[in-house]
């Protein structure tokens, strides 16, 4: 069977390299380190005219109605360049759960807006002293006078400054074996929202505080005290695309780690000539091939009801992530000295490798449900 591109999202993914290099490739993540999301701002703005933010929605609500692989062209090169943001939170997480937990409103108001560029949702889901799990999530939820009142923190949101809208998984019962909600809030001033340090200081996070806030009934996504189940759902469109994003980024590396040893000349000839740092480069490519192979495997399977869905998914995130760590580690070993300074590109990569190794759950945390949906 046959998983590669198309040629015409060969063609696309030519489109969205030509677009990102007129913005200077990595230059918009420098620029985020420096608190300037201008050109981000732009990137989102030509992405969504490119009809990259409507790929996955349904025609009725403005997209293009197509299928997760087709999102991997814009994937990839959002990965290449480091570009950070929320495109993967709104497309990969947020909208397979409205397309298939929403209501028909919750649709036309938030599937509408994202086809057109012009609304971007966050994911708050860590909390303070707690890990990524059901029993972490204890921001509560509860009905009151006939209202839902929210109150609770939720810490390490990304981008939450650039954020239109967020969606928040909450507790909304203690006597379920679920007991989780998924709600949606629109950015609105009762939120006290901190900036909090990142290690990827391109990728902006911070700590939401929710005192007593009153949402509706309709903001709530699917079945009450069925969060967490629906947030699997989720969570799988999610790590396809992230190591989409991930094979995007090490292509790069490998790229960059191929190109010095060229250059950079010892004992009168090219590094690349000696046979430890040939050897380091084709370790690098021949993971770079596997990560991506499986990361289109991940991302045709989501669609389907393959019997090996979770598998694969999950083998992807696994993989991709600490092949990822390791090609942007060796990267900086290979360049010396200078791959530590500030001036090259290659910390940029490393730090956005380790980022992604915590992110909504540890390499551990999914090599277990690999095991687990293997039935080991």
């Amino acid at each position: 069977m046959d998983f590669s591109l198309t040629e015409d999202q060969e063609m696309f993914r030519g489109q969205i390299r030509k677009m990102l290099d007129k913005f200077g490739g990595t230059q918009v993540a420098r620029e985020m380190i420096a608190d300037k999301p201008e050109s981000l701002k732009k990137v989102y703005s030509t992405l969504a005219e490119l009809g990259c933010s409507g790929i996955n929605i349904p025609e009725e609500y403005d997209g293009l109605d197509l299928e997760a692989l087709d999102l991997v062209p814009t994937f990839e090169e959002l990965g290449r360049s480091l570009v950070p943001g929320l495109f993967m939170e709104t497309n990969a997480l947020v909208v397979p759960i409205i397309k298939k937990y929403g209501t028909d409103e919750q649709k036309k108001n938030y599937l509408t807006a994202i086809a057109a560029g012009d609304k971007q949702v966050s994911f708050a889901a860590l909390e303070p002293f707690n890990d990524f799990s059901r029993q972490g999530i204890q921001c509560s939820l509860a009905k009151k006078d006939g209202q839902y009142v929210l109150n609770g923190t939720k810490i390490l949101v990304p981008e939450a400054e650039l954020a239109d809208a967020f969606l928040l998984v909450v507790r909304t019962s203690e006597d379920v074996e679920d007991g989780l909600s998924l709600v949606l809030i629109d950015a609105v001033d009762e939120l006290n929202i901190e900036r909090q340090l990142s290690f990827d200081e391109a990728k902006h996070v911070a700590k939401i505080e929710c005192n007593q806030l009153v949402i509706t009934e309709e903001q709530i996504i699917g079945e009450v005290n069925k969060g967490w189940e629906q947030l699997q759902e989720g969570l799988l469109y999610f790590n396809a695309a992230l190591s989409s994003y991930m094979v995007g980024a090490m292509e790069h590396v490998v790229h960059m780690a191929a190109e010095y040893a060229k250059i950079r000349e010892q004992f009168g000839q090219p590094i690349g000539r000696f046979q430890a740092v040939k050897h380091s480069i084709v370790d690098m490519k021949v993971h770079l091939e596997i990560a991506r192979s499986l990361s289109y495997y991940a991302n045709w399977v989501v669609d389907t009801e393959e019997n090996d869905r979770e598998a694969a998914v999950y083998s992807a995130r696994t993989y991709a992530t600490e092949k990822f760590i390791e090609a942007a580690s060796q990267n900086i070993q290979l360049h010396g000295g200078i791959g530590f300074t500030e001036e090259l590109d290659c910390h940029l990569y490393v730090k956005r490798a380790r980022y992604y190794d915590q992110y909504l759950g540890s390499t551990p945390f999914y090599q277990e449900k690999v095991v687990a949906s293997l039935g080991w």
